[in-house]
């Protein structure tokens, strides 16, 4: 799980659809509850409280999920998610061995970051609800479908999407073939207004605020929209009594503004001198930092791999591997371990998940005063996300449960994150800085099914 590396404009419209996906699949077969009652709703609940070290990023994400049974295996699901963030957000800009003043995103203030600490944007805040729904149903004893919409509002964005998918019984329904398809119109309005790309952040000091909200305006743009197409094609095979497997293949295209409107670059000057390895200072006595840019398309490809298998006591043994590659240069692997013991009506799952990442072709760490050019990049795009950047995540946690009944569960999820980036470590002063730091998260999940 990676929470946070959900980025603003990179959210996940197809969600929905992946999620109707599994579920049509039946990946959960071998361990869901006894639900499905005509005529009877099933109730899933949750809250997720996710935190970072440092005093980073806080998240609470409360969930309802209601699903209504109809005679004809048919079902509706309404799913309503609302959650938070607070806390600081890494700005992609470089440590320092001096003090650094950024403007906020609004243009309207500014934050300071002391000496040989990380730039982060302690005015980081967000409120997101979102809302779908599913409905699924047989055609006939071998076809099913399944059809959905999904929608989210935050203060600066606005995401919505339809889905649908079509799926084919072979072998006394053995073996399922499953296709679908993600439309998803996001519309980005960033606070401030969307940044030019590679554009130089304007700062309040020794300049008149006429001056100032006149060079700031000159770096904005209007708001823009995003458009995601997703496309899954899979097949889950009963192996025999014990085994399940999955395999399937996902294509997303995603076309307009892609890049993250509240991140930006250090541009570090490269020639000798005192200053090397410092931030360039500009003409008007500032430090020079630059808006990123990030390109107007990505293609992505992705390979699942599922088997989930039940031991004669009752345990079950649940492995996953996904890869993914993309037009970014990103390739990633991320490998999913669990296994659940039961004991009598409650159950232990302890998990494992290891996460490997490149780096895209355009991340920089920062730029260099000579690819700045005295205000004429020679860079189309740049970006310091560190989510861009080669990066190893390791995740551990356990999941704990009770059934009450055939209907009624409670469990409760503790998971902890480590990461890592590594890159170019700079030189001059720069070489003293820690470029590079870990990310280490903790979040705790409690659920109640009904």
């Amino acid at each position: 799980m990676q929470l946070i590396n959900s980025s603003k404009n990179g959210k996940p419209v197809g969600r929905a659809l992946a999620a109707a996906t599994c579920a049509l699949l039946g990946v959960q077969a071998t361990d869901s509850l006894a639900k499905g009652q005509p005529g009877e709703w099933d109730v899933e609940t949750a809250l997720l409280v996710y935190s970072e070290t440092d005093d980073r990023v806080q998240a609470a994400e409360p969930v309802i999920s209601a699903t209504r049974n109809f005679d004809g295996e048919r079902k509706l699901n309404l799913k309503l998610v609302a959650d938070t963030l607070t806390g600081a957000s890494p700005s992609g800009a470089t440590p320092s061995a001096l003090p650094q003043t950024y403007t906020s995103p609004s243009g309207n203030g500014s934050y300071e970051v002391a000496p040989g600490e990380a730039p982060l944007d302690d005015t980081f805040k967000d409120t997101r609800v979102a809302v779908s729904a599913n409905w699924e149903a047989p055609i006939n004893r071998d076809y099913a479908y399944s059809v959905g919409a999904y929608g989210s509002r935050e203060y600066d964005y606005i995401s919505t999407a339809v889905n649908g998918t079509l799926s084919r019984y072979l072998n006394n329904k053995n073996t399922t073939l499953t296709g679908g398809l993600s439309l998803g119109v996001d519309l980005v309005d960033p606070v401030g207004g969307a940044p030019v790309g590679l554009s130089r952040m304007p700062i309040n000091s020794n300049k008149s605020q006429a001056d100032f909200d006149q060079e700031f305006a000159a770096t904005r743009e209007s708001d823009d929209t995003k458009t995601v197409v997703d496309a899954l094609f899979g097949v889950t095979q009963v192996i025999n009594r014990q085994t399940l497997m999955q395999f399937t293949y996902g294509v997303s295209y995603s076309s307009g503004y892609l890049t993250d409107p509240y991140k930006i670059l250090s541009v570090i000057d490269d020639a000798g001198g005192a200053n090397y390895g410092g931030n360039l200072v500009g003409s008007d006595g500032n430090s020079v930092y630059l808006y990123e840019q990030r390109p107007d398309t990505r293609l992505k490809h992705s390979l699942y791999w599922q088997t989930k298998y039940m031991l004669g006591n009752g345990d079950i043994m649940d492995g996953s591997y996904r890869f993914m590659i993309d037009d970014w240069g990103i390739t990633s692997h991320t490998l999913d371990l669990k296994y659940r013991w039961q004991m009598a009506k409650s159950y232990l799952e302890p998990h494992f998940r290891y996460y490997l990442q490149s780096e895209a072709d355009f991340y920089k760490r920062y730029i260099t005063a000579s690819e700045y050019n005295a205000g004429a990049p020679t860079l189309t795009e740049a970006s310091a996300d560190y989510r861009l950047g080669e990066m190893t995540g390791l995740t551990f946690g356990a999941k704990w449960g009770y059934r009450f009944n055939d209907d009624r569960e409670l469990a409760i999820r503790a998971e902890y994150l480590i990461q890592t980036n590594d890159g170019d470590q700079g030189f001059g002063s720069l070489a003293s800085q820690d470029l590079y730091p870990d990310t280490n998260a903790m979040w705790l999940q409690l659920s109640y099914s009904f």
